[in-house]
């Protein structure tokens, strides 16, 4: 497996991951599904912004993705900080995967002068939360029952990193 950046040959992979994540978890709080379309413009505004969207790649196939993008809607005092973004298909979770996808983001951002990355994280999301904590990303805050998704509340966990 190695990391590269995306490629819009990447976008169908992306989708459906997307979808299955939107399906199947509570890892996205929408239940809305994306099209290539929204994935493609998406990345397109990333891309054109400066920021990195990268993909996991096993043999030729996309088995995960990240990225990062502004925090808070950018106000410039939070210039130096980005939130993260990570998602790995279902039959690649547990293998170092999203690991390997949050140490590439890192290394990204370090490149880019920044100072600070968080990730918003739903409760539920145990393996996500052992592995950012591994990563040595830590709990600065946690917000009750602020989602919903499947007819439950769901609490958001923001863990950080200083890069």
């Amino acid at each position: 497996m190695h990391i590269r950046p995306a490629a819009d040959s990447d976008l169908s992979a992306i989708t459906a991951i997307t979808n299955d994540v939107i399906r199947t978890t509570t890892a996205m709080w929408t239940d809305i599904e994306a099209t290539v379309g929204d994935r493609a413009a998406w990345m397109k505004q990333r891309i054109t912004a400066g920021y990195p969207v990268l993909v996991a790649d096993s043999m030729g196939e996309v088995i995960g993705f990240a990225s990062y993008g502004p925090y808070r809607s950018g106000p410039p005092g939070y210039r130096y900080v980005v939130e993260h973004s990570i998602h790995v298909a279902r039959d690649a979770r547990g293998r170092g995967v999203g690991s390997q996808l949050v140490t590439a983001l890192l290394d990204h951002a370090r490149q880019q002068g920044l100072w600070a990355m968080v990730g918003g994280i739903d409760a539920l999301s145990t393996a996500s939360l052992r592995m950012h904590a591994r990563l040595g990303f830590v709990e600065v805050g946690r917000q009750p029952g602020i989602g919903s998704k499947f007819g439950q509340r769901l609490d958001l966990v923001l863990m950080q990193r200083a890069i």
